[in-house]
């Protein structure tokens, strides 16, 4: 019964961003605006998820080649001891580790089309040892508080627009970035802990027999020495070709994800190869997951972005920005960068471009940089959770919303410290 009282949090938070909104529409006379807004962004909805379909059938394709030939297993093996102290209800040998393991990763190289396929397949497997089918398990929580504010080293995407916006130093960002995502993911593990609770009644604890045989840690192949040589010899090719381009000083901050994207596609293809995964296969047969799973997520994306778009026409928006705005001013915060630090849990494409904005103003200002830090050091949460929740039918979050908030909110503070720290 204690579980059944604990109201899906998901519920509220959408209730009250579409009731919040009519009534501010109403109120200054907008409705016509709303209608406007809600059409284009359930238009936009089904647009972005068309997108990610292709990105996941891509990736989980990658992933599929991966698991086949064992590599994430093995990655999993190596930080096992961290990983078992995060999450005890996993069982060890899950292939829901490693794939929480190389979303991680690919998070932390800012590799953002690789990371949210990456996660929704951790989301999947977490929800096989799930015994309430609607309601996110402990494991799932801390995941998604973990995921909404990874440790980034490589926020490439506000590189990319401070090099456009021509900055003396677009690569800037990296330290005070990395700081402030280890104070998040710090503030997200101890929230997540803090705020778990026992599982409900009728819970069983998996001791990964039934979960192992169903994946199994990858066909026993040999390792083939002619694959081996020539997949050495990629490798040593593709590393010898960007140390070269490193020391000639062709490759920077801003242009090193050309590199490491299609080197970790690479990586996968030739991993695969060199142990006789038959690897189009394989990738085949990841990529229709993907494809399945990124039509499952068209209903979950249109709620939560015509919310969001709602909400910000309504003036709503406005009027919360103008609350915090004197807290704001006494820590010395330019009024300007506010809206992307309110705005990013929300949408992470508004807050992108109001970044954007600050910095192709004045690439090289302290308000540039510090919204430069927060978008590469916060997540948009609610996408996020409307995502991973919604490709696995989780209807309540439980805790997930707060600790990744409080994460959200972690991750602002240090950003404005190391900001100022580091500018």
């Amino acid at each position: 019964m204690g579980e059944r009282k604990q109201q899906a949090v998901m519920n509220h938070i959408w209730f009250g961003m579409i009731a919040v909104a009519v009534l501010f529409g109403a109120v200054n006379g907008r409705l016509g605006d709303l209608t406007g807004a809600s059409f284009e962004a359930a238009k936009k909805a089904v647009e972005l998820a068309i997108g990610l379909v292709g990105a996941m059938a891509l990736w989980l394709g990658l992933v599929r080649i991966g698991e086949d030939a064992g590599l994430m297993r093995a990655l999993a093996r190596m930080i096992r001891p961290l990983m078992l102290r995060l999450f005890p209800d996993v069982p060890p040998d899950h292939p829901a580790m490693s794939a929480m393991i190389m979303n991680m990763a690919a998070n932390a190289l800012g590799l953002g089309n690789a990371a949210t396929p990456l996660g929704i397949k951790a989301m999947t497997l977490l929800q096989r040892l799930n015994p309430v089918r609607d309601q996110a398990t402990d494991a799932m929580c801390l995941f998604l508080a973990i995921n909404t504010s990874n440790v980034t080293l490589l926020p490439l995407g506000v590189i990319t627009v401070r090099a456009a916006a021509g900055s003396s130093d677009p690569s800037g960002i990296l330290v005070p970035s990395l700081l402030a995502t280890t104070v998040s993911t710090l503030v997200a593990v101890v929230a997540a802990k803090a705020l778990a609770r026992r599982p409900p009644s009728g819970t069983i604890t998996v001791s990964g027999t039934e979960e192992l045989e169903e994946a199994p840690d990858g066909p026993e192949r040999p390792l083939y020495r002619s694959r081996a040589w020539f997949a050495g010899t990629a490798a040593l090719l593709l590393i010898g070709a960007f140390a070269w381009h490193l020391h000639s000083g062709n490759i920077t901050g801003s242009s090193l994800g050309n590199w490491l994207v299609p080197a970790l596609m690479f990586g996968f293809v030739l991993y695969g190869f060199a142990h006789g995964v038959e690897v189009y296969q394989s990738a085949v047969d990841g990529a229709k997951e993907g494809f399945e799973v990124g039509v499952r997520l068209i209903p979950f994306l249109v709620m939560i972005l015509v919310a969001v778009a709602m909400f910000r026409e309504s003036g709503a928006f406005s009027v919360l920005a103008s609350l915090v705005s004197p807290v704001t001013d006494a820590l010395g915060i330019p009024a300007e960068v506010l809206p992307v630090a309110l705005l990013r849990p929300l949408s992470g494409s508004g807050a992108f471009g109001l970044m954007s904005e600050i910095t192709a103003r004045a690439p090289d200002s302290f308000a540039a940089f510090l919204a430069g830090t927060i978008q590469g050091s916060t997540e948009t949460t609610f996408y996020v959770m409307a995502v991973y929740f919604g490709a696995v039918g989780i209807s309540n979050p439980r805790y997930a919303v707060t600790a990744a908030l409080l994460a959200d909110a972690a991750g602002f503070a240090a950003s404005v410290l190391f900001a100022r720290m580091f500018y």
